[in-house]
């Protein structure tokens, strides 16, 4: 399956935030705003929101300050 744009711009962010295996409140946000930002979460975005969301609750990525 083809990523869309804002799925491809949205993944970048994540794995960003990955590489380091921490995400700051900011980084956070901006990723929530960023998939959000367009009014439609469309399937690769939600996967892509869930699977970091995954990776924070088995605390492979921290949330720090």
């Amino acid at each position: 399956m083809k990523l869309s744009a804002e799925a491809k711009n949205l993944r970048a962010v994540i794995e960003h935030a990955i590489e380091d295996h921490k995400i700051t409140k900011a980084e956070y946000d901006r990723i929530i705003h960023q998939a959000t930002e367009d009014g439609h979460l469309d399937r690769q975005e939600l996967a892509l929101l869930k699977e970091l969301q995954g990776m924070i609750a088995d605390k492979t990525v921290k949330i720090v300050p």
